[in-house]
């Protein structure tokens, strides 16, 4: 009866794979070709306005609603929430491949995964590719935020572990993510 019973579980359990695997697959069959499609920001060469006297402020003409915003001269992101509240602002450290100034989408997550500088990264929420290099925001598991080797093509934004999993429990699949100047 042992025998049997682990059959119909070894059964069961491959049957669901099957399963998932084909509803995966069909999803992903589905998805519309411009979803990760950027799309272009009011003026893509200018740099959003600043507030020369809180340089840490929500850039205006950054987009509206819930978003993150990333500014690629200022090495900074916000989380914008409801109503246009800026939750939270912190440095971050760049790859050596900038995104283009443009409103994307959040389009995948890795909970923890090997960074393509060979560092172990967790929370990765990737927005866009650039030149096939994928864009996105990571922390170091051994809480480095260091400068990449600038021989190599990065797209990894680096956060802070604690800024990571803010990131994280913000920036879901389908959140716009606005990168600015």
């Amino acid at each position: 009866m042992v025998r049997s019973s682990s059959a119909i579980v070894t059964g069961l359990t491959a049957a669901a794979l099957t399963a998932i695997g084909f509803l995966a697959y069909q999803a992903s069959a589905h998805v519309p070709s411009d979803l990760n499609a950027a799309r272009p920001a009011e003026s893509a060469d200018a740099k959003a306005p600043r507030d020369k006297n809180h340089p840490t402020a929500l850039p205006a003409a950054s987009g509206e609603g819930r978003r993150v915003v990333y500014s690629v001269d200022d090495d900074r992101v916000w989380l914008v929430g409801a109503r246009d509240r800026v939750r939270r602002t912190f440095k971050v450290t760049p790859g050596t491949v900038d995104p283009t100034p443009a409103t994307y989408i959040v389009t995948s997550r890795s909970g923890r995964v090997t960074g393509s500088d060979g560092v172990a990264v967790e929370h990765v929420v990737r927005f866009t590719k650039t030149n096939g290099t994928p864009i996105g925001f990571s922390a170091a598991t051994n809480g480095s935020t260091a400068p990449p080797t600038p021989t190599k093509k990065l797209g990894g934004i680096r956060e802070t572990r604690e800024d990571g999993t803010t990131m994280w429990n913000f920036a879901t699949i389908g959140t716009r993510v606005a990168v600015i100047k």
